[in-house]
């Protein structure tokens, strides 16, 4: 692999370490409970000055030679030597709650100078990964083409459980012309995935995001800042009319839903339900804890709306 195997990120200190980072970044609550049944700062501090972690890295820089500190860096060192951060949550007329992409998985020749992944291009429309791998693999009367972006639509959780999606990743990385193709889903990723590949947008497409209301043939550009780790998917033309943002939006809003959407027809009742609450609970980017709160007050405005049905005559 490249960098330290895990015996090394065991020696450097594990997750306590990182959490000694991350307390320096004021990102944790020091005053949290932990199972000890003492606060988490009060851990923290035994692990900085304990014995074992003293001894763990003097048996790693006597092993292997390596320093603790190059293993498990400190935000400030890591940027020294040219380190970035690993994911970039895009936002844009496309994807208004938010997507994430792995933007250190970017090929590098395809992002300018200054850091920047620029990409304009026709959707290709896909509701299967399927049917997109077909085109890929040129067997469809619409080959995918260096410069189209895919659109992978119906894929998030009330479409089909939010599979991962890897086999198209996975085509498109042994192709020679496949740095040149995006991929913008509603579905998820997890690390294998490489190459530009938008996941986790939301709303989701059976949700009535804008994802599921792209056409093939439409213009989407995306701007990716891999430094500043910010950027944009938008949707900025169709037919030959360009659009800004804030049109491209409009656009969709005036739209139908894709007339292929769909949830899969086999989805086991479990994912239903898991959806259906996760749904409830705030999405794709706030459903993955529930809100028993929110839950409970959907259900009985359902409830509610569905006798006052029943009694009009």
């Amino acid at each position: 692999p490249v960098g330290h195997p895990t015996v090394r990120v065991f020696l450097a200190g594990g997750v306590p370490e990182v959490m000694l980072h991350l307390r320096e970044l004021g990102l944790l609550r020091l005053d949290a409970r932990t199972v000890h049944g003492r606060p988490l700062g009060d851990l923290l501090d035994l692990w900085q000055m304990s014995e074992r972690r003293r001894r763990l890295r003097a048996l790693l820089h006597a092993a292997d030679g390596i320093d603790p500190d190059d293993v498990i860096m400190a935000p400030d060192r890591a940027r020294q030597r040219g380190l970035t951060s690993t994911v970039t949550f895009p936002l844009g007329n496309l994807a208004p709650e938010g997507s994430v992409v792995k933007s250190t998985a970017i090929d590098p020749s395809v992002v300018d100078a200054d850091g920047v992944y620029r990409k304009e291009g026709p959707a290709r429309v896909f509701t299967s990964e399927t049917t997109a791998i077909a085109a890929i693999k040129g067997q469809t009367d619409a080959p995918v083409r260096p410069g189209d972006i895919l659109v992978l639509m119906g894929r998030g959780p009330l479409g089909c459980g939010m599979e991962e999606t890897y086999q198209i990743t996975a085509a498109l990385k042994y192709l020679p012309w496949g740095k040149e193709v995006a991929l913008i889903t509603d579905a998820r990723f997890s690390g294998v995935s490489s190459g530009f590949c938008i996941g986790h947008v939301g709303p989701e497409a059976l949700a009535g995001g804008p994802l599921g209301r792209v056409r093939e043939g439409d213009t989407i550009r995306i701007e990716l800042d891999t430094v500043r780790l910010n950027g944009r998917i938008d949707l900025v033309g169709h037919d030959g009319r360009r659009y800004d943002p804030a049109q491209g939006a409009a656009v969709l809003a005036a739209r139908a839903p894709h007339p292929d959407l769909a949830p899969d027809p086999g989805l086991p009742a479990d994912t239903r339900l898991w959806a259906a609450l996760q749904q409830a609970s705030g999405g794709i980017w706030r459903g993955c804890i529930y809100d028993v709160d929110r839950i409970v007050e959907v259900l009985e405005a359902g409830r509610r709306a569905l006798e006052a049905e029943a009694v009009t005559p």
